[in-house]
């Protein structure tokens, strides 16, 4: 298996790549991460629903290690993530980041969220800084 480190290097190039040949190719590839990630989840989120997501990201939050909090309310729930480690590898790298880096991630998550029925709204705050929000709500 490709080290995590290596990944997020990669992942960074290819999406530099696919930006130099135009957002649609961009865009297409995030939509392409999102089909594949319904294998781990869709179900999971359409069958247990918020409690699903709080399941799936604590899962993440903890392989990942992300210093990340997760509130749960009744109709809906927040991921704030305080130190992302993938774009903080990203930014601690001899090659530039992809100035959009962070957009990957609302780009596959939000597909697959409304797929499942819910609504999300996602708050980058900044592509500079290792941090976002992410709310989701029932509908």
């Amino acid at each position: 298996m490709i080290p995590s480190d290596h990944f997020v290097r990669f992942y960074n190039e290819v999406f530099k790549f696919l930006e130099k040949r135009g957002e649609k190719d961009l865009r297409d590839y995030w939509l392409e991460i999102s089909r594949h990630q319904e294998i781990h989840c869709l179900e999971l989120f359409k069958t247990k629903g918020l409690k699903g997501m709080v399941e799936y990201w604590t899962h993440i939050k903890e392989e990942e290690n992300c210093d990340m909090t997760i509130r749960e309310f009744d109709d809906h729930i927040e991921f704030e993530m305080h130190k992302c480690p993938s774009l903080s590898k990203v930014l601690d790298n001899d090659a530039s980041p992809m100035e959009r880096y962070c957009d990957h991630c609302p780009g596959w998550c939000i597909p697959l969220i409304r797929k499942a029925g819910f609504y999300p709204v996602y708050d980058l705050i900044s592509r500079k800084e290792p941090r976002c929000r992410c709310s989701i709500f029932k509908n």
